[in-house]
C-alpha cells in the first residue's frame, strides 16, 4: 500500500479531523482515508456504461437497431502507426 505524508496542515484542520475521527469511533489516520476515498470514488459518480444504457433506452434503442450497427459498420482492421 502506498503512504502519503500531508506536510503544513493548519492546527485548526488537524483538530477538526480528530473531532469527526472520533465521532466515528476512528483513528484520525483511518479517518483521513476515508474521507479521501470518499472523495475520489464518490458513491453517485456516473459511470459510462450506465450513462450510455440509459440514454439508450431514452431514445428508444432496441436490440434490432444495435444489430443494424453490427452489420454496416467497418470491420477492416485498422492500420498500426508507422514513424518514420
Amino acid at each position: 500500500m502506498a503512504m502519503l505524508t500531508v506536510r503544513n496542515l493548519p492546527d485548526d484542520v488537524h483538530r477538526a479531523l480528530r473531532v469527526r475521527a472520533a465521532r466515528h469511533g476512528r483513528s484520525t489516520e483511518a479517518e483521513v482515508r476515508e474521507i479521501l476515498a470518499c472523495a475520489v470514488n464518490p458513491e453517485t459518480r456516473i459511470r459510462l456504461g450506465d450513462a450510455l444504457a440509459a440514454l439508450g433506452r431514452k431514445i428508444g434503442l432496441t436490440d434490432e437497431d444495435v444489430e443494424v450497427f453490427q452489420q454496416v459498420r467497418d470491420k477492416t482492421p485498422a492500420e498500426p502507426l508507422k514513424f518514420e
